[in-house]
Order: structure tokens, then sequence, then C-alpha cells
């Protein structure tokens, strides 16, 4: 077994800038952990782009190998619970933030970050879910928990062709709500109909500029992947007793409304953190995710790429060009 692997190493240079090249590292550069995995797959997040482009929220050091994700096959561990051949998915913590992700043919990593993988999943299904899909099942799972229930109408889903949103809607029509896509591409619809969107409308239309405090109540659930404007309308227009969930915030970090729609129309919003969750959630979303949250068209949300691919798509995500998942082929290079 070679000592070197392959790489999507990103670079600080002598004027600020970034490059991203794939490039030949040393196993013995990797950094300490309990558990060696062999990468055969990981996806592309927003995040990532994020800090293959040196953003410093999300990663302070560098020379650095990005990828919030990764599923392969243990090398070596130091731990009783892995063992070499075991199956393993890693998403979250650390991983690719500042320490060396899923953008490589091997990852080291704490055992307490790793999950083994479930059998009704293969790798490659495993990383189309992802970080992302973690998130999805959270958001719909949280949803549930405040008794948002399919009869009690329309469930709201902003960000729709992403990644997170994409899975959300998925979910949701396999759980047999009514999810109503929100999308500025209108070359997606079609796509959003295959995952099982009843409708789609344009984010122009619930990314409302409005000083009132509330709107009127249409959703009884939301599931908001972009925050800014668009999440305080959607606040504003749902309905008494309704849930919204927050996870992202490229359209803005700021919430500007009042508390009107919390304290008059009972509406909770909930935050989703899928890095930092606990084991025993992980553990229970992977579960739901290999077997009765798992759509028949899993596979249809993904477009696979190869390492050398990856500059590409990380510049069309930053862009707002992604749909669906972008699944990283690492396999290939072991055979």
């Amino acid at each position: 077994m070679s000592a070197t692997f392959k790489a999507l190493r990103v670079t600080q240079t002598a004027d600020q800038n970034f490059t991203q090249e794939v490039v030949d590292l040393n196993r013995e550069n990797l950094p300490p952990g309990d558990v060696l995995i062999r990468v055969h797959y990981s996806s592309l997040n927003y995040k990532d782009a994020l800090s293959a482009t040196g953003n410093p929220g999300v990663t302070r050091q560098f020379p650095h190998i990005p990828g919030i994700d990764a599923a392969g096959i243990v090398v070596s561990s130091q731990v009783s619970q892995f063992k070499p051949d075991d199956a393993v998915i890693v998403t979250g913590y650390d991983l690719g933030m500042n320490t060396w992700g899923g953008f490589a043919e091997y990852i080291r990593v704490p055992a307490e970050w790793v999950v083994p993988l479930p059998p009704e999943l293969s790798l490659q299904e495993s990383m189309i879910w992802g970080t992302a899909g973690l998130t999805a099942a959270l958001s719909v799972k949280a949803l549930i928990q405040h008794e948002i229930t399919p009869d009690l109408g329309e469930i709201l889903v902003s960000g729709s062709t992403g990644g997170v949103g994409s899975l959300a809607v998925s979910i949701l029509a396999k759980l047999g709500y009514s999810v109503v896509a929100v999308t500025g591409k209108s070359t997606s619809h079609d796509f959003l109909k295959m995952l099982g969107a009843k409708s789609i409308i344009n984010r122009s239309e619930i990314d409302q500029n409005t000083d009132k405090s509330m709107l009127k109540g249409r959703w009884a659930g939301v599931i908001d992947t972009v925050g800014g404007n668009l999440l305080a309308t959607a606040i504003k227009s749902t309905q008494y007793g309704g849930c919204i969930t927050a996870c992202g915030l490229v359209a803005g970090a700021d919430l500007n409304l009042t508390v009107y729609p919390f304290i008059l129309r009972g509406v909770r919003l909930i935050g989703i953190d899928s890095v930092q969750c606990s084991m025993s959630q992980r553990l229970e979303i992977w579960s739901k995710l290999a077997k009765i949250w798992k759509p028949t068209h899993l596979e249809e949300l993904a477009t696979t790429i190869s390492l050398t691919q990856l500059p590409e798509k990380i510049s069309e995500i930053l862009q707002g060009k992604m749909q669906g998942r972008i699944i990283v082929d690492l396999h290939q290079t072991f055979s």
C-alpha cells in the first residue's frame, strides 16, 4: 500500500489569493487521530467552497485539504469499536475546516467523529446524503417533533435546488407532506417535481421587502436554507403554531423582524446544526436515511466528479449554479 496519496490542496499565495491543485502527499503528514480511513467518496458543500477560497470563518490555516464529508474503509484503528475493512462515514466536527478533509484519498480522524455505515446504504449513497442530508433530516425531524403533520398544510422549502433543500424536499415528499419549493431557477422545475414538490414558486414571491410585522399565514412549516430577508418573510407568513427551521445564511445573517409572529401566532424558530450534533442523533438520523426516509430517486440527485473537476464545481457552487448534489469519486484511484 503506497504511503503517498492524492488530494486537492488549497494554498495561500504571497498576494493573498488561494490556489487549488491536485497534489501527491505522504500519509505521514496526516493529522493525528485514532482511525485511518481510505476515502472512497466525498461530496461538495457550500462550506467546502468557502474553505477552498480562503474564507477565514471556515479555515484559518493553509495549506489545507477541504472536504467536510467522507465515506470509506478503515485501514487501521487504535480503538476497539472500529476495525480494518469496516465501512464508515465522517461528517461535520472539524473535518475539512481546520483538519484535513475528505478531498483526499486518506483521512485520519478521532474515533468519536466516525459513524458506522448502515448496511442498507452504499458508500456512494451515503455521500449523496452527506452533511446536506444530515442537515435536511434534522430539519424534518424538528418539524415532526413540533407536531407539524402532513394534514396541517403546506411546507415551504427555500434554496430547494441546493444540497440541503433538494434533500429536504425529497424526504418531506416521501413522508407525505405537501411541499412548496422556492427557486430562482426556471430551468429547475422538472427537477423539483421529480423530487416530489407539489408546487414551485419564484423566490421573488416569498422574499418580500415590507415593514409589516406579520403577513397572511400560509405555511404550516418552513425549512429555510438561505437566511436573510427570505427567512424573515417566511416567519411572518407562517400559520398559527407553525414551525420554521433555519440552517443557512447565504442570503444574509441578519434577521429583521419583530417578536409578533412568535407571541401572537406561537410560531417556533428552530436552529439546525449538523456539525456538533450528538452521536446518538447521528445514529438515529443515519438509520432513517438508510431506510424509511430514503427516496427511490436518491441517485438522480447526484452528479459524480473526480478530484481534478473540483475547482470548476467550487466556482459554480459559489455562483449559485449547483443543482442537487456533487459527489467526488476517489475510489477509482485505488484500483
